[in-house]
């Protein structure tokens, strides 16, 4: 009696040609797929099977190799895992993952051939490609996890793999007090800012939540406004009924046609937006964004820091990377004058994601020091408001928003 452990690669040979031949696409018609594997299992059950398998294993059997086929084949159960927020393996024995901030080693065994093949099918929406001429590669799945892949010489053996996925059930300021990431008070007066066109920088360390309330900010902007957000790579989600997403793209064989962030919020200025968004600053396009702020246009970005304070530092030294005429003389002022509030956030522990500080800009410097006051900030493990007031004042009355009334006194 065959095995169905035996008949498995036949079966999957066997589906592929049938799926090939009526020209189906495995990534967007799976019930096409569905439906040829059920023949195909029925034919060689027929055939080669003594025994016939029980309806449990004949399902089991079909999901294996519907996974191989149209899914991500051992990884595909990480997939439909809602828990599983980050898949990582730095060789093909060791696959590991994040459930709700903390990391385990999954019991997934893979091969060299199976990685290969599973990240080319990863990249083929993507029109992103990783080889020895491009050994790093940030793209976008179809289900819209974000795929990073670095290869060797670059490391030292094995292909370097990470898929991150927005898990967080999120979209609204309102889901994030609902999760405990903000408090209620927080949460009405960052929708007040938002609504008000202060500018806002949302900082954090990795797999802090940045990208997710980034989105919750942007989906509170007024319908009617244009918002226009540029990413390395699509992640934002923003429910806006004008809402125009652009992402970079690496050069081509020839090596031209790259297009990098900064010219991204260049062409972003000549779109005529209401809001211009960068999904995350890491290089000289800090230069661009903060020009652009500092020109009237509201905005709003995120970058890796480890507290508001640091995000401030860190703004003022990134557009130095655009050119040594850029100067801290120039810089300094310009942020201060520039950005309103910065929000930090930070995964706890206990693996919850909470933002830990709402910070307010006043606009003045003191050398090369930003003034700053805490508007929210976390003691004793709660967000409580503290001393400080926001900018702009007028901005939330020509709003009708009266803040005092809407965060009480210091």
């Amino acid at each position: 009696m065959l095995s169905t452990d035996t008949l498995t690669p036949v079966v999957i040979d066997r589906v592929r040609a049938v799926v090939r031949d009526r020209g189906t696409d495995p990534a967007t018609d799976p019930r096409a797929v569905r439906a040829a594997i059920l023949d195909i299992l029925d034919e060689v059950a027929r055939e080669q099977i003594d025994v016939a398998p029980g309806a449990d294993e004949l399902t089991a059997w079909a999901v294996e190799i519907h996974d191989a086929i149209a899914g991500y084949g051992p990884l595909q159960r990480l997939f439909d895992d809602p828990d599983v927020e980050e898949i990582w393996f730095n060789e093909p024995a060791r696959v590991w993952c994040a459930r709700r901030g903390r990391s385990e080693l999954t019991t997934v065994v893979l091969t060299e051939t199976q990685i290969h093949d599973l990240i080319e099918r990863m990249l083929r929406t993507s029109g992103r490609r990783v080889d020895v001429s491009s050994p790093f590669v940030d793209a976008l799945m179809p289900d819209g996890s974000r795929l990073h892949v670095v290869i060797p010489d670059v490391t030292r053996r094995h292909w370097a793999v990470n898929i991150r996925r927005h898990v967080l059930p999120a979209s609204r300021l309102e889901d994030l007090v609902s999760i405990g990431t903000l408090t209620a008070s927080a949460a009405r007066f960052l929708g007040a800012a938002v609504v008000s066109g202060l500018n806002i920088v949302v900082a954090g360390g990795t797999q802090a939540g940045k990208t997710t309330l980034l989105s919750c900010l942007l989906n509170a902007v007024p319908a009617h406004e244009r918002v226009i957000t540029c990413e390395e790579v699509f992640e934002l989600r923003v429910d806006r009924p004008d809402w125009v997403a652009m992402q970079t793209r690496q050069s081509g064989l020839e090596g031209t046609g790259e297009v990098t962030l900064r010219r991204l919020v260049v062409e972003a200025l000549r779109m005529r937006p209401h809001r211009l968004v960068v999904g995350e600053v890491r290089q000289a396009e800090a230069l661009d964004l903060l020009v652009a702020l500092n020109s009237g246009m509201p905005g709003m970005t995120s970058l890796h820091a480890n507290s508001a304070r640091d995000a401030l530092l860190k703004l003022c030294v990134l557009p130095m990377l655009a050119g040594e005429n850029v100067t801290a003389a120039f810089v300094v002022p310009t942020v201060a004058s520039s950005v309103d509030l910065v929000i930090h956030a930070a995964t706890g522990i206990d693996g919850r994601r909470r933002v830990r500080e709402v910070v307010a800009i006043s606009g003045r410097t003191e050398g090369d020091t930003i003034e700053t006051s805490d508007i929210f900030s976390i003691r004793n493990g709660e967000l409580l408001r503290g001393n400080g007031f926001p900018p702009q004042v007028e901005r939330f009355a020509a709003h009708g928003i009266d803040v005092i009334d809407l965060l009480g006194r210091a």
